[in-house]
């Protein structure tokens, strides 16, 4: 059942893209009237986040090195609390 919702989209088709047809987006209701935001504008940024790539949000991937080294660690102090305790 579809309730009274009304949203206002804008659909844009990347040119480069082999995987994607469509990308779709869903306006804010103020977008236009209280950021006073023109079409134009609007059309110019989705089709700059719709080429855009993923995230350069980098990931926080802990090295081999360091894991090594917080295995040791927790060895090391296995052993020393086995030493003091018995």
């Amino acid at each position: 059942m579809v309730k009274g919702t009304t949203r206002q989209v804008l659909v844009v088709r990347p040119q480069e893209s082999d995987l994607f047809e469509q990308a779709i987006f869903l306006l804010r209701e103020e977008a236009l009237e209280q950021h006073g935001v023109t079409e134009q504008a609007l059309l110019e940024e989705a089709r700059r986040l719709a080429a855009a790539p993923p995230s350069a949000r980098p990931r926080r991937r802990i090295p081999a090195l360091l894991y090594a080294a917080m295995g040791a660690a927790s060895v090391g102090l296995a052993w020393l609390s086995c030493v003091l305790i018995f």
